[in-house]
């Protein structure tokens, strides 16, 4: 059978970019491939190599694209790591309000319609062809809705779906995507599985899949590489690999840490306010576009809630008014932690006492600073550390780090870690505070299995202590953990349900 892409022996030139083992890989034509493995394993250095980003001593991939055309690799792959949603140094200008500023938008700022315009004309000639193509796309993925919002505006799960439809512009032989399932709410994702289905028969489309989340694995996949301690293994038939796959630890906190968790002193300086959260009847517009409509929400302290919604909901900008990243809270009947926004407190009060962690904030940290300074950062609430912290701050961001599983990494850069391993430095940043308020949207984006129970586990033992409010978005069920006390709902079009108790 025809090898789309075969790899012999493979060792890359230079050490830093080596697997652990010499690459032995082939793709046969019709083979769609799930490449999964714990976070750091090695799987986007597996896919760096697949795509020559890293040349090989001895022999180059083989690479064999018919039917198409087309002989470079450049041409024929297509390789999604959607670094706008976790940030990376392509955008410098990016920063964290910036989503919120509308006096930031002006005649320069694109909008959804024209950014994907103008890759839609770079990837090929203008035909009726492909032009049925672009609305085919924009069809399945309900893109019609957004062709006039700016990027800037965008929901995660949006941008998600737009760096997919412009990757697809192109018509690639083979579509490489790290984890391109986060994000996306269940229609969404049903959607996008749908559409992949459509294109891998329609347009001789071959799919690579890089995976944390091995419940991730779609139907259309039929084979699987597993890559830890980076070492790529077998190539292994999809059923082979479910008969064997190790089912999600029921719990990974052992219990000498969570007692560790449960004996942090409290602080002398918490709030101990009765109402954590009180929104009454706010509306959020940008332009025509109504988000929030006179939402009425209240937050008890120690309540734990879920925020869920479909992707542009609205869920993110509800944060961001929470978190005092929006302008518009200031224009809002928003109390929190008893005290009416407006009455004198700063924004500094405010952050004080919120943990939070989003995609909008891993997007922001583009620098490449070590791993420990991250997470020091949260007790500066910045992004981006400029004052060196004292030995005694380096040492709770250390035992915070280690109970995230991450001590390891306490000298890395940032930019260097995984996609998970950066997601877990910024939970670690989020609890460093020891917060009264935890504010979680998506927090478990990009983690392996075993990791994602972990971090469920210490939500569930940190809302044990008393004095502890937590928020969480996920667009995954099984992901909120068993303290979630009650749910809040938003609709699209700026409609709120009401808010409920479990």
């Amino acid at each position: 059978m025809q090898s789309t892409i075969r790899i012999r022996n493979g060792v890359t030139r230079m050490p830093r970019w080596r697997m652990a083992q010499p690459v032995d890989f082939e793709a046969l034509d019709g083979e769609h491939i799930a490449i999964v493995g714990p976070n750091g394993g090695g799987k986007s250095m597996l896919a760096d190599i697949l795509i020559g980003r890293h040349p090989l001593l001895m022999q180059d991939p083989e690479y064999d694209f018919a039917p198409s055309k087309r002989p470079l690799a450049a041409d024929n792959i297509r390789y999604i790591t959607f670094r706008d949603c976790y940030g990376g140094d392509n955008d410098t200008t990016y920063y964290l309000q910036q989503r919120w500023n509308q006096h930031d938008i002006d005649e320069s700022t694109p909008t959804a319609g024209e950014q994907l315009e103008e890759a839609f004309l770079l990837a090929g000639e203008d035909t009726d062809e492909r032009r049925q193509f672009q609305k085919h796309l924009y069809s399945l993925f309900g893109l019609e809705a957004l062709l006039d919002k700016y990027v800037i505006l965008l929901s995660s799960g949006e941008l998600r779906k737009l760096q997919i439809a412009k990757a697809l512009f192109s018509q690639p032989r083979i579509l490489i995507m790290d984890n391109p399932f986060i994000g996306l709410d269940a229609a969404t994702r049903t959607q996008l599985n749908t559409l992949l289905e459509a294109l891998i028969g329609e347009y001789a489309l071959q799919l690579f899949l890089l995976l944390a989340k091995t419940d991730d694995i779609p139907p259309l996949i039929t084979h699987v590489v597993e890559v830890k301690d980076m070492v790529a293994g077998a190539k292994l038939p999809l059923a082979q690999y479910l008969a064997s796959r190790k089912g999600r630890p029921a719990r990974v906190l052992t219990d000498e840490k969570e007692e560790a968790l449960n004996a942090l002193p409290y602080s002398g300086g918490d709030y101990h306010a009765t109402e954590v959260v009180r929104l009454r009847r706010v509306s959020i517009r940008y332009g025509e576009r109504t988000i929030l409509h006179e939402l009425d929400w209240l937050v008890r302290n120690g309540e734990r809630w879920a925020l869920s919604g479909p992707n542009g909901s609205g869920k993110s900008t509800l944060l961001s008014l929470v978190c005092a990243d929006n302008p518009q809270s200031y224009a809002c009947d928003i109390t929190l932690f008893d005290r009416p926004r407006g009455t004198g407190e700063t924004i500094w009060d405010i952050k004080r006492h919120i943990g939070y962690v989003s995609p909008e904030m891993h997007r922001a940290y583009n620098k490449d600073l070590p791993a420990v300074r991250i997470v020091a950062s949260g007790l500066k609430d910045s992004v981006g550390l400029y004052v060196r912290p004292s030995n005694e701050e380096y040492a709770v961001c250390q035992w915070w780090m280690t109970l995230f599983g991450i001590g390891h990494l306490h000298d890395r850069t940032f930019l260097t870690l995984s996609s998970g391993e950066q997601r877990l430095v910024l939970l670690a940043r989020a609890f460093v505070k020891d917060p009264e308020l935890l504010i979680l949207d998506e927090p478990l984006h990009g983690l392996d299995d075993r990791n994602r129970q972990l971090v469920k586990d210490i939500i569930e033992a940190f809302c044990r202590r008393r004095n502890k409010t937590l928020i969480m978005v996920t667009h995954y069920e099984e992901e909120l953990p068993s303290c979630i006390t009650h749910h809040l709902r938003l609709q699209k079009n700026g409609t709120t349900a009401i808010p409920i108790a479990n």
